[in-house]
């Protein structure tokens, strides 16, 4: 890694030097200037106009553009070693990331309500492997009474196979007593693909299913099925500067997960609008869909829920 990082600081203070510059001196400084900001759509206008200027010294100009180039790629090159060598050499608890958001709110007056929506997700990303964790809450009292009351935690493994393809691995817990039950387990693992890289981006997953439900009723289900999830982001505006300290970058984004199995078939959809406020915190508005074709008890089978929320990314 050491001899790695001594190319990355040759290759930025001692550039190559064709041999037998016949350059004028000027012209070698403005095009020295220009390589040194590692632009290389700077650099391609200024040899250009360096060629319009001096048509005679045309080649030694192409020489230090084509030198420009392969720097380049050598520096890409080493800073890639660099990085993936670091998270070799990474611990456990090093290189994780993440989210945390929460919205709240209290009403008086004609009705007295109190909710809590917070969420936090961590997500470790490796050469190979990136490990998502992944927890939410949603509380809610009405007229001193709890009318909402949900718990989720989630751990999703993927290791890449391909650029595009990957395998994955899902546990998840939920506890939903106002949906009817006390516990819902689902384990799954399966193949994903990322259809759409870059911007928007968009990928698909899809695997077998293990599910248990604990009902309030005491009773428990047992079932083996099918999942299928589907991840979606889109930037739709690359940045709007609407005062001094705020920058807007709005993002819209879901996920939607389908897990069938042969006593229920579930289907949640969140799609959610962020814009960016400032250093690390965004604003979200989201809409969430919590569909159970069987619910427990006498549940509905829909919920909905509209939420507006801070998010804190780390």
């Amino acid at each position: 890694m050491l001899q790695r990082v001594i190319l990355l600081l040759s290759l930025v203070l001692f550039p190559a030097v064709p041999a037998h510059a016949q350059l004028a001196a000027p012209v070698r400084a403005m095009i020295d200037a220009a390589m040194a900001t590692n632009d290389a759509d700077k650099v391609k206008v200024v040899a250009d106009i360096a060629k319009q200027t001096n048509p005679d010294d045309v080649d030694e100009i192409d020489a230090l553009q084509a030198g420009f180039r392969q720097r380049q790629r050598q520096l890409a090159e080493a800073r890639t070693e660099v990085r993936q060598e670091a998270l070799r050499d990474a611990g456990l608890l090093a290189n994780w990331g993440g989210r945390g958001q929460i919205g709240a709110f209290q009403s008086t007056g004609n009705s007295s309500d109190v909710g809590v929506s917070a969420s936090l997700e961590l997500r470790r990303t490796g050469i190979d492997w990136t490990h998502l964790l992944r927890g939410s809450v949603d509380y809610q009292r009405s007229r001193g009474r709890t009318s909402r009351e949900q718990y989720l935690a989630a751990y999703e493994p993927r290791y890449v196979i391909s650029p595009r393809l990957f395998a994955y691995g899902l546990a998840q817990f939920e506890k939903d007593r106002f949906s009817g039950f006390d516990g819902r387990y689902s384990v799954s693992g399966g193949l994903g693909y990322q259809v759409l890289q870059g911007q928007p981006s968009l990928s698909v997953q899809a695997g077998p299913a293990y599910r248990r439900t604990e009902s309030i009723d005491g009773t428990t289900d047992t079932n083996l099925g099918a999942l299928a999830g589907l991840d979606f982001s889109w930037r739709i505006m690359e940045g709007l500067r609407l005062t001094q300290d705020t920058d807007y970058v709005t993002e819209t984004g879901g996920r939607a997960q389908l897990i069938a199995d042969g006593n229920n078939t579930s289907l949640l959809l969140v799609t959610g609008l962020e814009a960016t406020i400032r250093d690390g915190f965004t604003t979200r508005l989201s809409y969430t869909v919590d569909y159970n074709s069987n619910p427990p008890g006498n549940a509905v089978t829909t919920d909905t829920q509209t939420r507006f929320t801070l998010v804190y990314g780390f």
